[in-house]
């Protein structure tokens, strides 16, 4: 369902070529679809199986942002009811979507492709780069053809696969598709083979999924906040993660992101070696077609270049705890600012009928 009502851009105003919005047409319905964290809590799943899902606070602040720039909002939920309500007739101008799936490699491109069908508009990146960037070792393929620096690294299916290794210690152990630093522990990075076996095999038992092995990177770890789409994308900003004593060594790890407000201290970073994170990740997310907005994370290797790790296409919005909008407050960008950025990113896909 396209928008036809859109600003011409023949003038030179600060408005020109932005979206209509509520506030001067008032017809604007964007409908909000996610997977929130307390409903598959209660249907039995554990706190770190749900871990990348949203609670209720990230939903009221994302709607009061859209709210705020005068758009009609509709909370739809996850994609069974995003199915139901398609399927009752109900329609949207704009779907701004953060439902990341439960299962399968392409959960999170799900919804897109729901969306995609029905030809309704949506906020971040299609179904087939959600589903490529999931699967972190598809991602480095497709990264290491670009020329961008990646680390070494082999895909375990099963435990016979670990006699064909060829990478040299330490190495770093974790789920080919997960997020929010699940499976990763501060026993992630091994140093015999024996901690690569339990490693492995504790990955393959649990999580039920490939396990990527990759060579370990020492120096310091950046996670860049992206906005914007192909040449329009742009990079807001370099966040240094920096782990206290604490913490859990070698690895921002699940146990780390879930306590980060006393393990890890976020720095905003502007040196050479930071500039060169941001370029690196800038020319990633322009190579693999990301939109509107996101993370990409980086480790320095032992001569301090940084190399890519992973690609966040769609990224945590909680106002206050994840890393894009922490990165954004600490470079004097807003939350409502953010939203109204990528809203703005993805109404410009829109066929100006």
């Amino acid at each position: 369902m396209a928008i036809k009502r859109w600003q011409k851009s023949t003038d030179n105003s600060p408005d020109a070529g932005k979206p209509v919005t509520a506030k001067n047409n008032g017809h604007l319905k964007i409908g909000l679809t996610y997977d929130l964290r307390d409903d598959y809590i209660a249907e039995g799943y554990s706190e770190e199986e749900t871990a990348e899902f949203d609670r209720k606070d990230t939903i009221d602040a994302l709607e009061h942002a859209l709210n705020e720039s005068g758009f009609q909002t509709d909370r739809i939920g996850h994609i069974q009811r995003l199915v139901q309500r398609l399927a009752a007739s109900h329609r949207w101008d704009m779907v701004f979507n953060i439902a990341e799936g439960l299962h399968g490699f392409a959960r999170e491109a799900q919804v897109p492709a729901v969306l995609d069908a029905y030809e309704i508009a949506y906020t971040f990146s299609d179904p087939f780069i959600l589903a490529l960037t999931l699967h972190k070792a598809m991602t480095k393929h497709v990264i290491r053809n670009f020329g961008i620096p990646t680390p070494d690294f082999s895909v375990i299916e099963k435990l016979k696969d670990l006699h064909n290794i060829n990478l040299t210690f330490p190495l770093f152990v974790k789920p080919v598709a997960e997020g929010t630093g699940k499976g990763i522990h501060a026993l992630s990075k091994v140093s015999s083979h024996h901690e690569l076996f339990r490693e492995c095999e504790r990955l393959l038992e649990k999580f039920k999924q490939p396990v990527l092995v990759e060579t370990f990177l020492p120096g310091r770890e950046f996670t860049v906040g992206v906005t914007g789409t192909g040449e329009d994308a742009k990079a807001i900003g370099v966040l240094e993660i920096c782990l206290r004593a604490h913490a859990e060594t070698d690895a921002y790890s699940y146990v780390n992101k879930e306590k980060y407000e006393d393990l890890v201290e976020y720095r905003l970073v502007y040196d050479k070696e930071a500039q060169t994170a941001r370029d690196i990740a800038l020319n990633a997310w322009r190579k693999l077609g990301c939109r509107d907005a996101g993370r990409v994370d980086l480790r320095s290797d032992a001569k301090g270049i940084p190399n890519f790790m992973e690609v966040n296409p769609l990224p945590g919005l909680h106002p206050k705890h994840s890393d894009l909008p922490i990165l954004c407050t600490l470079t004097g960008i807003s939350y409502q600012q953010l939203i109204g950025s990528i809203t703005h990113s993805a109404w410009k896909r829109i066929p100006k009928r």
